[in-house]
């Protein structure tokens, strides 16, 4: 789902390789009017995407900082700052 400068995936149905795969895919694929990828992974079901989400991409060269928001179900990769 894409709004205006975020795109929204929803990996909750996949496995951690598969949610790497379509997460990197996204990034690769997002144009520089995108300034964030929100990820929804869920909890509940245990964190193991959420934890690969939030190490992996802490040092992804193209993400600026990862952001927690209240939701434990979801993490934020911020590719640019939007003032």
């Amino acid at each position: 789902m894409l709004q205006s400068g975020i795109i929204e995936l929803d990996v909750h149905s996949m496995n951690r390789a598969q949610a790497k795969t379509y997460i990197d895919s996204q990034l690769k694929r997002a144009k520089k009017d995108i300034y964030q990828i929100k990820v929804i992974h869920g909890y509940r079901g245990g964190t193991a995407i959420r934890d690969m989400v939030r190490k992996t991409y802490r040092n992804h060269p193209k993400v600026v900082r990862v952001e927690l928001p209240l939701n434990p179900g979801e993490t934020n990769l911020i590719l640019k700052e939007y003032f």
